[in-house]
């Protein structure tokens, strides 16, 4: 972040006059205090940043944001704020406004960080580009991609979440993309929304940030998002592999090893493409990217060749090898779109020997649980998983699923240790094996003692 006059940062945050000195980087963390920076003291589940503004100053803080006084804090370097997540989108928004990048923001149930990556492989070959980082997408991951930008960046892509109705509405507000992407509407957080019909309202929301004339890409293929109502000046183009009124579509998809190439097709002809990463929905990611750079003004034949530099981040589809086994590391989330994805990509993977599936709970999909479940361990045997091992009180439906597709190895855990020893005499070189779940279920816990072992084996 680079220096900015504070009354600039804290533009209608507070009315009372400030120090002419620039604001530094603006901090969560307490050990990440450098002088002249912007400490906001947020209250988290275990830790309370109020409790730590003091010493923040006392190591060079030039201000604090708080919701409430703090006695040890000087009255001139606090700033009160009633809501201290709104002031951090807040403040990222009137950094944002400093720079004049091209922004497009990113959204969507499934494939919205994956969609970022391919933008960020798309527009880093057209100049300095700034991203969000992993999936910090909500309203301190958010403000803090804005707080990257400089005179030099030229494009940005922020990725943006939500638990709720309004989310996205603030985050996109501040960011003012000049083009946004939704990727698919659908069950995550169905738990607190209700229905589809409100996961696709809260997504639409990206919208409100754009400017008049502004782009909206999204996926023709979803039964939800060509019919959602839109806001006027808003231009919508839909990408896809087999909806109507598509604009850009993929033909002749191949798999080459652990890669895919296929064939773009849009209003000015085909394109050949390649991606090194496996299953249709990487597609469909692929064709979001390339969809907003085109219409956008970026030139078509670069932007399609720039999709080959697209890299994985995280446990995200990440493919590994060790001891001649092959891992599909993909347990940073789930849902039922990208359970079945994942499935796919575990079925189409290179291999020698048998495919293995370890899987856990998909969480927060409220009265579709037990039907999704159910249909994932059905999938997982028709897409020909050997041995299916289940980690989660959610997973006993899958089990069920999985059963009574035809599948017999199948074992259903309470705990990931059994988990583990389920999984290790089952697995033997050329094998491929899926590493699946919810975020909260933590199944890395699970894939590294693994890779511990397997490195370990015979000492």
């Amino acid at each position: 972040m680079m220096p900015i006059q504070p009354e600039k940062l804290f533009h209608a945050m507070t009315e009372r006059p400030l120090p002419m000195t620039k604001a530094g980087p603006v901090v969560t963390d307490s050990r990440q205090v450098v002088p002249g920076c912007v400490f906001v003291a947020i209250k988290g589940e275990r830790v309370d940043g109020c409790d730590y503004a003091a010493a923040a100053v006392k190591n060079g803080a030039a201000f604090v944001v708080s919701e409430r006084p703090i006695a040890q804090v000087p009255a001139e370097k606090l700033i009160l704020v009633p809501d201290i997540l709104d002031a951090m989108i807040q403040m990222g928004g009137n950094y944002r406004d400093a720079f004049s990048p091209f922004l497009a923001g990113v959204t969507g149930s499934v494939g919205k960080t994956t969609t970022k990556e391919f933008l960020y492989a798309v527009f880093s070959s057209f100049g300095e580009t700034v991203k969000t980082q992993g999936n910090q997408n909500n309203e301190i991951g958010m403000p803090n991609t804005l707080f990257q930008l400089s005179p030099s960046t030229r494009y940005a892509v922020v990725e943006m979440g939500m638990q709720g109705l309004g989310e996205i509405s603030k985050l996109t507000r501040a960011a003012k993309p000049q083009a946004a992407i939704i990727t698919a509407v659908g069950v995550s957080h169905l738990q607190r929304l209700g229905s589809r019909e409100n996961i696709c309202r809260a997504k639409m929301e990206i919208c409100e940030g754009l400017p008049p004339g502004g782009l909206l890409a999204v996926n023709g293929d979803d039964d939800y998002l060509p019919g959602a109502p839109l806001p006027p000046g808003v231009n919508r183009v839909f990408f896809g592999l087999k909806g109507k009124g598509l604009s850009v579509t993929a033909e002749n998809i191949r798999q080459e090893g652990d890669a895919q190439r296929f064939t773009i097709r849009d209003e000015n002809g085909a394109l050949p493409a390649y991606i090194p990463a496996l299953g249709t929905h990487n597609v469909y990611n692929a064709l979001a990217a390339y969809t907003l750079a085109v219409f956008s003004g970026l030139d078509r034949e670069k932007t399609a060749a720039a999709l080959s530099r697209f890299e994985t981040t995280g446990y995200r589809q990440h493919l590994r090898e060790i001891g001649g086994i092959r891992v599909l590391e993909d347990c940073y989330n789930a849902n039922p779109d990208s359970m079945r994805a994942a499935l796919c990509a575990l079925a189409e993977l290179d291999k020698k020997g048998a495919a293995i599936a370890v899987l856990g709970d998909m969480l927060e999909l409220g009265a579709v649980s037990e039907e999704a479940h159910y249909e994932a361990g059905a999938l997982a045997a028709k897409k020909g998983v050997q041995s299916l091992i289940l980690v989660g009180e959610e997973c006993r439906a899958a089990e069920k699923g999985a059963r009574e597709a035809g599948l017999d190895d199948v074992v259903w855990c309470g705990a990931k240790a059994e988990a583990l020893e389920a999984l290790l005499p089952r697995v033997k070189k050329g094998d491929a094996v899926l590493f699946k779940a919810s975020r909260g279920m933590k199944l890395e816990e699970i894939m590294q003692e693994f890779y511990y072992r397997l490195e370990h084996k015979g000492e």
